[in-house]
């Protein structure tokens, strides 16, 4: 995934719309790519922009999807370990 932006956002005012569609698939493989793509869209925003608020708060979801994983289903079951690359409780796994 490139971290290059589309040059047609820079010609028009960044909105909420914008930072939605830049964190639509967001996975743990590509959330600190995409954390970067939406910090630099946002950068010059005033602090009370919609589109900075919301992409703020997409930051720190991104970066704990790239730093902790994710986790779908029932959990783990009696006897299970988790993947070394996360824990269930937040923690980097061994």
């Amino acid at each position: 995934m490139s971290q290059a932006e589309d040059p047609r956002r820079s010609d028009q005012e960044v909105t909420v719309e914008d930072v939605r569609q830049l964190m639509g698939a967001s996975t743990p493989h590509f959330a600190l790519q995409l954390r970067n793509r939406i910090r630099n869209l946002i950068a010059g925003l005033p602090p009370d922009h919609p589109a900075r608020v919301e992409g703020e708060r997409e930051i720190a979801r991104l970066e704990r999807l790239g730093l902790l994983g994710e986790v779908r289903g029932e959990g783990l079951s009696e006897g299970e370990r988790p993947l070394p690359s996360l824990s269930l409780d937040g923690e980097r796994g061994r």
